[in-house]
């Protein structure tokens, strides 16, 4: 991207690959789910004509404040943006290394590839990260004479041949000789050692990218950004950071709620008062005066299957409705596996989130008498034992879960009378449409009782505690 020099007949040609590289970029970016309307993509493209296309930096920061809207979405635009405009092309790379030693793929090559990691990883500079990830992937992700469709570049190869994380343990050591304490060596260790598996992931989308184009990466291999990205899909460091997202989205929500609330304050017409108000000008209705609406908080059950898969769905969905129990009259929440258990208690003002969340986990594996998935059992349980927690015609009731509950016995009757008694009752399965009524799926069975909704990601979460609320 660095400026050359291009004779007059190159300029048009080159100006039209430009344009078609920012049209593919755009298109990339909103199938990844970022929000990139028109006349921002035209935005971007008058600031980059002010500042030139010279630096890949620069050009990535116009871009950036142009087109990404939330935190959440950076680095969904970073991966995009990298297979772009990438840093490389080809086997490049700023590692000191002469061409006989960077071909070497032996015993002796790999001890010494691993020597040179371990240092960077101990002190943890970017740079050298980068550097290292780049000859990895050339060097150990290789892999050539696949079959046609097949990449010739794997991280999981890569990784797999350096064995990176065995080398936590020598980076623990080396920064409690720092004078680091345990838990926060261990922490570093692994955060540092995860962020080198990203960068050699991040080089074999790049090398994939370079052989199938950037369009076939951005459809097939990138994950979607941290908010619209599936719960039961995310890894650990994506959980982490979805439970540092749940609170400004509380907040939000909140926010929007409040706002909401005051704008629709007002109640019908008062039609005396305000045409007794009309006399003093003449019998014109200037001013129309309205009845005070009453005000009306939603009272909540919630009922999470704790299971599998479905754990972190559940616990973040509790999290957030808790994080916003001001928005509700009263909140009650339950966990089961095969089991019924109340968590209401977990769930107090100013609690730390990461102590609820190991509450949470230890309160699951009470609702477990057999480990495997009963909702029949479970909402038999409740009617027998809380069935005066679902108020006449007063509370809402929310069902979490992917309705597979092992070929066991439904009990559509428990569920049937809870939601008759229920004002409003729903059923939020973080499972995609086409996977409901397949295998050991009840989802018509109970939906027929409790409408279902998908609720997969944050934002489709959000959504619907903004509509519940």
């Amino acid at each position: 991207m660095a400026g050359t020099e291009v004779s007059g007949a190159e300029v048009p040609a080159r100006r039209s690959r430009l344009l078609d590289r920012h049209l593919g970029f755009v298109q990339a970016l909103r199938t990844a789910g970022l929000p990139v309307s028109l006349a921002e993509a035209q935005d971007s493209v008058a600031a980059l004509g002010r500042v030139g296309w010279g630096e890949r930096g620069v050009v990535r920061d116009v871009y950036a404040a142009t087109l990404v809207k939330r935190q959440a979405q950076r680095p969904t635009f970073e991966a995009v943006f990298d297979l772009y405009f990438p840093r490389l092309i080809g086997d490049g790379t700023a590692a000191e290394i002469d061409d006989v030693e960077r071909t070497r793929d032996d015993a002796d090559a790999l001890a010494a590839y691993r020597l040179r990691l371990q240092a960077a990883l101990r002190a943890g500079g970017e740079e050298a990260l980068r550097d290292l990830a780049v000859e990895a992937g050339g060097r150990f992700g290789a892999m050539p004479g696949r079959g046609p469709g097949l990449s010739s570049w794997s991280a999981y190869t890569a990784l797999r041949r350096i064995t990176a994380q065995e080398l936590t343990d020598k980076i623990v050591e080396a920064l409690l000789a720092e004078g680091r304490a345990d838990d926060e060596a261990a922490r570093v260790a692994d955060r540092r050692v995860a962020r080198f598996g990203r960068l050699v992931e991040d080089d074999a989308r790049r090398r994939i990218a370079e052989e199938k184009g950037a369009e076939h990466v951005a459809d097939v291999a990138l994950r979607p950004s941290i908010d619209r990205l599936d719960f039961g899909s995310a890894r650990a460091g994506e959980i982490e950071e979805m439970r540092r997202l749940l609170y400004p989205l509380s907040r939000r929500l909140a926010s929007r709620l409040a706002r909401e609330r005051r704008d629709n304050s007002r109640g019908p017409l008062d039609f005396r008062r305000t045409v007794r108000a009309s006399l003093s000008t003449g019998g014109v209705p200037i001013a129309t005066h309205h009845r005070p609406r009453r005000p009306h908080r939603t009272e909540l059950v919630v009922l999470c299957d704790v299971s599998g898969s479905v754990a972190s769905f559940a616990r973040f969905t509790l999290l957030l409705v808790f994080a916003l129990q001001d928005q509700f009259s009263r909140v009650r929440a339950f966990t089961f596996v095969d089991d019924l258990v109340e968590v209401t208690r977990h769930f107090t003002p100013g609690a730390d989130v990461a102590d609820v969340m190991a509450e949470l986990a230890a309160s699951s594996a009470h609702a477990a008498r057999f480990g495997r998935t009963h909702y029949g059992r479970a909402f038999g349980a409740f009617e027998e034992r809380y069935a005066d927690a679902v108020g006449p015609s007063t509370s809402s009731l929310l069902v979490l879960g992917d309705a597979r509950s092992n070929y066991s016995d439904l009990d559509l009757d428990a569920l049937r009378a809870m939601a008759g008694r229920a004002r409003h009752s729903w059923w939020l399965n973080p499972e995609h449409p086409r996977h409901w009524d397949t295998g050991d799926s009840a989802a018509s069975e109970y939906g027929a009782v409790v409408p279902m909704v998908e609720c997969r990601n944050l934002t489709q979460l959000g959504e619907f505690v903004h509509d519940l609320a």
